[in-house]
């Protein structure tokens, strides 16, 4: 039985320390794993620990919206941390073009909206503007390489539909008709909205958030297989029965495990067509 995690952060300095044994342990799992970055530096790291493995670890390079600012707020993250620091990194396009051009990158991601972390004190409508003019850049780079997007959206899918429903009007000659061309990663819309993304052509994906909430079962119980894939999100949203671990991409089976108890099938059936999806998806 085979796994494929579809977003993973073993780039980030959460594992800084083991990474290799993170990866690894999932490998010798028959769990293969996308890392995905989140600004120049983990973009590349991302690449260069796909780089050390012949198969089952591939990498996304973009700029998340959270790094276009500069951010320091107190309080605790996900991973109970005491602060969330960006540093703020002006996008770039020739850099991300050239990182994206190796053969073991597979999407551009995660690029996105996130009106979360909005400054109450400062200029909401500019960061808003900016984070939708560097998220099109990277649209656009996307389809001029033909790799699909890793899509993430936190408390903004009022923007983000209209917009990518925009940027597919635009550029539909660039946009397959034969396969998804991005996937909403960590999916926090209803049904309603997920269905309109998959008019566009994307997918959803789930977290082990959904074994801990019943928010989405309902939606899970209703959509096919064939539209949403797996993922970690690790170090963050860990699963159950790990909640409050550092996550990583070996426990991404509990995940699938949790749809096909909601779904009503076999374990493996969700594993073979999760993991056909995302090598569909990254052409892999």
């Amino acid at each position: 039985m085979q796994f494929f995690d579809t977003h993973a952060h073993v780039n980030f300095q959460d594992f800084k320390e083991d990474g290799d044994e993170v990866i690894r342990r999932a490998l010798d799992n028959n769990t293969w794993m996308v890392l995905v970055g989140a600004e120049y530096k983990t973009s590349s790291r991302a690449l260069a620990y796909a780089n050390k493995y012949e198969s089952g670890v591939y990498a996304a390079v973009g700029l998340h919206p959270t790094h276009l600012e500069e951010i320091i707020e107190q309080g605790k993250d996900a991973r109970g941390a005491t602060q969330f620091i960006t540093r703020g990194e002006q996008f770039n396009y020739d850099s991300y073009e050239k990182l994206a051009k190796f053969e073991k990158i597979v999407a551009i991601g995660e690029i996105g909206l996130d009106y979360y972390h909005l400054d109450p004190a400062g200029d909401i409508p500019a960061v808003k503007k900016r984070q939708k003019q560097v998220l099109l850049e990277q649209l656009k780079l996307a389809r001029s390489l033909e790799l699909p997007v890793i899509i993430h959206c936190r408390q903004a899918h009022d923007d983000l539909f209209p917009l990518l429903q925009e940027f597919k009007k635009d550029n539909r000659h660039l946009i397959p008709s034969d396969r998804p061309w991005g996937v909403i990663h960590c999916y926090s819309g209803d049904e309603n909205l997920a269905w309109e993304y998959f008019k566009l052509g994307l997918m959803i994906s789930f977290t082990g958030l959904i074994t801990f909430s019943k928010m989405w079962d309902d939606l899970i119980r209703k959509i096919p297989l064939d539209k949403i894939m797996i993922e970690t999100d690790c170090p963050y949203m860990t699963p159950e029965p790990y909640r409050g671990q550092r996550n990583e991409p070996l426990l991404v089976q509990y995940v699938a495990n949790r749809i096909a108890e909601i779904k009503g099938l076999k374990l493996e059936k969700v594993a073979e067509i999760t993991t056909q999806n995302a090598k569909r998806f990254f052409g892999i």
